[in-house]
Formats: C-alpha cells, structure tokens, sequence
C-alpha cells in the first residue's frame, strides 16, 4: 500500500453519512430496534446496527450491551486473544541499508526478537519500520515516542554498525489506544478455531464484523473487509424482511427518533 490504506477509506467514504467524534459507550437492542448512545448521553435509533469495533475494545467492555449478549457470545470475546504489533517508522536521508524486505532482529530470548521493514523497497522513500510484538511491544509503549524511536534504533545499530540517525519518526501505540486496545486478534492455546465464527454470529438486530469474526483470514485488512460485506448484506436482509423492498442506499440516521436505517458503529 504505497499511499497507505486512506486512499482506499475514502473510495468507500464516498457518500455515506460518517460522525467522526462519536464513541459508542452504550448499545440497547428491542425487538423492533436499537438504540445507540454515544458519550455526551446523545442517542442515535435504527432497526438493525453492526458492530464493527476491535476486539480489544469488545474485551475491554467499555461498550455496555443492553441486556446484556448471551453466554455464548460474551466466551467468544473472552476466549479469543488480542495480539500487539507496533510500528516505530523512521525516516532517514538517505539508504544505508541492503536491498532486502526484512532485516530481522535475532535475540537469544523471544522477547528481543522483532525485524525491520524495507519501504524503500516498495515505495522508494528511506524508510524503515521497526516492528516489536508481545511483550516487547506492550513495553515500548511504556515510554515517550522519542525514547522508543532511540530504542529502535539501537535495534538497528546491532545489524548495521555504521547507521545514520533518523530525521523523522513516527511511533504508533496500538495497545493503549482506546479506539482499538490492540492490534489484531489470535488463536489462544486450547480453546477453538470456531471461536471466529462464533463472534461473527448475530445476535437479534446485531450484526458483527472485523478481522476478529474471520474464520478465513483474521487478523488481516481483508478479513475485516469481507465479514463488513457479510454483516452488511444480513443488515439488509433483516431490514427488507421487516418493511420489503426500500431504497437502503440513501440512510438516514436517527437521532432520538425511530428511523429505519442500517447504522454502521466504528470506534474510528
């Protein structure tokens, strides 16, 4: 993705009515339909929603479901595990570095180990991203971004003695961050694969989608795409069983009033 992935959210963006600024912090389910509550107490009503938050977010409970999702669906959240994986991106002024996609960090304890990735490989810009995971990962957002910058570097000073200081960095703290509480889900040791499939599964008038809720490819962009194509297709099928054919691609949202509409729930 040479450009990054915001190329692409904004060809889905396009016509659709977003609310930045507005975290979920409550979702009431009825049979006839759901009502949505964002921090400020402002509410938000349609007949049917999907629930597209990370996992890490589901985990953390900081949505409050209303009555509460059933056992089954509450082990599946629990069950699955949160991975961390973040990127320290620096930027030099000029290439010391060979031709390679990786240039891997060999430690003696797996807490050390973690590799570099070559964009000047892909996109021809002098940038490396350093990419810790795990508790290593979980330790460096511990710290300021400048001291996690200098720490990555020294990473890098072990393979490559003679390398030049980053001009530019840039530290992501995907395991603190509210809106996302982690970066990806895992299998945990012992418990099913199914688990995906369980947490995809809706429950009444929700809908879920998210690479955790891939059987196929979770933790991936494109897990998350194809489960947001398949909860988005049953919303509207819920929809046309309740009032038949209706025009779904003009939505209108609620506020307050009960308004038929399929509304998507993002953290981002």
């Amino acid at each position: 993705m040479v450009r990054g992935y915001l190329p692409v959210i904004n060809t889905l963006a396009k016509g659709l009515d977003i609310r930045l600024g507005h975290r979920v912090t409550k979702i009431t389910r009825h049979y006839i339909g759901v009502k949505v509550t964002v921090e400020g107490g402002k509410t938000f009503v349609a007949d049917a929603v999907v629930v597209a938050v990370p996992l890490g977010v589901l985990k953390a409970r900081t949505i409050k479901f209303e009555p509460r999702l059933p056992d089954w669906k509450e082990a599946a959240i629990d069950d699955l595990g949160v991975g961390i994986e973040n990127k320290i991106i620096m930027h030099f002024d000029k290439v010391f570095w060979p031709n390679v996609e990786f240039l891997g960090v060999v430690s003696d304890t797996s807490y050390g180990c973690s590799y570099f990735l070559n964009l000047h490989k892909a996109t021809g810009h002098c940038v490396l991203v350093y990419m810790p995971a795990g508790q290593l990962a979980r330790d460096i957002e511990k710290m300021s971004d400048e001291a996690a910058a200098n720490f990555a570097f020294t990473q890098l000073k072990k393979i490559l003695p003679d390398a030049s200081s980053p001009i530019q960095y840039l530290v992501s703290h995907w395991g603190t961050d509210a809106n996302s509480l982690g970066s990806y889900s895992y299998d945990t040791v012992g418990k099913s694969h199914d688990l995906y499939e369980r947490l995809r599964i809706p429950v009444d008038n929700l809908f879920f989608a998210g690479e955790a809720t891939s059987m196929s490819y979770p933790g991936s962009v494109h897990g998350a795409f194809s489960t947001g194509l398949m909860a988005a297709e049953d919303c509207r099928m819920r929809v046309l069983e309740r009032y038949g054919e209706l025009d779904l691609f003009q939505p209108v949202m609620g506020e307050e009033t009960p308004i038929s509409v399929p509304f998507l729930i993002s953290r981002l």
